[in-house]
């Protein structure tokens, strides 16, 4: 930043003013008289345009990166106002001198569910845990449902701020592409940066699969300070040219990957059943096996990914062997019921998740696999017939429905979805979700399985602009006893 863009007197002025307590916004209806209001532009709207009802609610400092009138409030100019935010966050909530070690998870798939093992594997450990998630926001004694993936800047910051105040020892935090492309993380400092897989999902947002790669890897070459260890899954196309070119790291991987020169955690899987799987881990001379009821190949990387995250801070064999592993919301979850159907919810929603998910179950010997899936209104549409094709290719039952529509015709969305359904041997298409999952129950017959992807553990489901109440491990429940009694 040159002087002839920013004022370095009245920035570092502000700097110690926010570091006393005077409060920042960003969102302009919120700004209360004395306030700091940064004006950060979306992809949408250019920042700016709110500073006028900032000033109105009486702002009293504008942080932007153009000149423009700001009255009797003073305007401090920054050439990039989402990196301005970041350094009045760390001003406001001294989270640069927190002592919580952060772990960064991004990937397409397995994000959450590994959050959950990397929990459970340090809370058996003895120490405090916290956890920013696609389900929820959580440590000892505090939760709440998480409304992003990744929160804000602020809000990060802010909750980071807390789990120092609540003695957390580590917070474990899954980072979406768009948190990364839109800087919300800058400034953490992350202690290892895991990433689970790289498949097709938010390309409406990033263009290409390269760009949503490259967003993918700024936790690991831009976010993390130097020599942060990266944690990097070696079976995946895209985790080895990482891992090529980002040290220092742990390579994780189901089989061995003898060209990789940086250390690696390696699993055999030696058993895989509808009652869970049996693995041996292999990390340089020591080794150690994990038994537990989580099923599929998918969930035996992501027990890989949180065994590598234990060693990276210091956990013994002994320590990751004696760990139970339990279930995951929406993750393969089982939904059990009276009549000793096999059903599960996951929230697989991109073709890679639900062709992982399928393929497991269809492994199991189960008759026939029913599957209730549909595509998101509003998201990228060229995954859709992709979906379709997943769904297809492991499915005796494919029930094609909505998903989230959001502000698109379900039918249309539908009608997308139906060009990759060519190859299904049966097929059920029911626009009400609640409907296809009660034709879905009514088609099941012993010896069946039935999966109802795409929501896992969401309660809601958007129409138009709108959420309402909905739950496919509810609405599945419903129909059981509605149907049977």
């Amino acid at each position: 930043m040159s002087d002839s863009t920013m004022d370095i007197t009245k920035w570092n002025r502000l700097l110690e003013k926010v570091k006393e307590g005077l409060m920042v916004r960003t969102d302009s209806r919120e700004v209360e008289p004395g306030d700091v209001f940064v004006a950060i532009s979306g992809p949408l709207r250019d920042g700016t345009d709110f500073v006028p009802q900032a000033l109105k609610n009486g702002a009293a400092y504008i942080v932007c990166a153009s000149h423009l009138s700001t009255g009797s409030a003073e305007l401090i100019l920054h050439s990039d106002p989402r990196e301005a935010l970041v350094d009045l966050a760390k001003a406001y909530f001294k989270t640069d001198k927190s002592t919580v070690k952060i772990i960064g998870i991004t990937g397409t798939n397995g994000k959450t569910t590994t959050s959950y093992l990397i929990e459970q594997l340090l809370t058996g450990a003895g120490m405090k845990v916290g956890v920013l998630g696609t389900v929820s926001y959580r440590w000892p004694g505090f939760e709440m449902d998480a409304p992003l993936t990744t929160p804000g800047c602020w809000q990060l910051h802010e909750m980071l701020a807390q789990m120092n105040k609540a003695n957390v020892d580590v917070m474990v935090m899954e980072v979406s592409s768009h948190a990364l492309h839109q800087k919300r993380v800058a400034g953490i400092d992350f202690d290892a940066a895991v990433l689970t897989n790289v498949t097709q999902d938010h390309l409406d947002y990033h263009g290409n699969m390269e760009a949503y790669f490259e967003a993918k890897s700024m936790l690991f070459k831009y976010y993390p300070l130097t020599g942060k260890r990266g944690i990097i899954n070696f079976n995946d196309p895209y985790g080895r040219r990482l891992l090529k070119s980002y040290s220092p790291s742990i390579g994780f991987g189901l089989g061995a990957s003898d060209e990789l020169t940086c250390d690696k955690l390696c699993g055999e899987m030696i058993s895989c059943t509808g009652k869970g799987m049996f693995l041996k881990m292999t990390f340089g001379e020591d080794s150690w096996e994990i038994d537990t009821d989580f099923i599929g190949k998918h969930n035996g990387s992501n027990l890989l990914a949180a065994q590598a995250v234990g060693l990276h801070l210091g956990l013994t064999p002994a320590q990751l062997k004696a760990t139970t592993f339990h279930g995951v919301p929406g993750r393969l979850e089982r939904v059990r019921n009276d009549h000793g159907f096999d059903i599960f919810v996951d929230y697989a929603h991109t073709p890679d998740a639900l062709e992982n998910v399928l393929s497991t179950l269809k492994g199991l010997n189960f008759k026939r696999v029913i599957t209730v899936f549909g595509c998101g209104g509003d998201r990228d549409k060229t995954k859709r017939p992709l979906m379709a094709a997943a769904a297809c290719k492991y499915s005796d039952v494919a029930v094609l429905t909505s998903d989230n529509p959001r502000t698109e015709d379900p039918l249309e969305i539908i009608n997308d979805v139906r060009v990759g359904m060519t190859q299904c041997p049966m097929t059920i298409e029911e626009p009400d979700r609640a409907l296809a999952i009660r034709k879905a129950v009514k088609e099941m017959k012993s010896g069946d399985v039935l999966l109802i992807a795409g929501k896992g553990h969401e309660t809601y489901q958007i129409i138009g602009t709108k959420k309402r109440d909905f739950s496919d491990a509810l609405e599945v429940t419903s129909a059981i006893k509605e149907i049977y009694g």
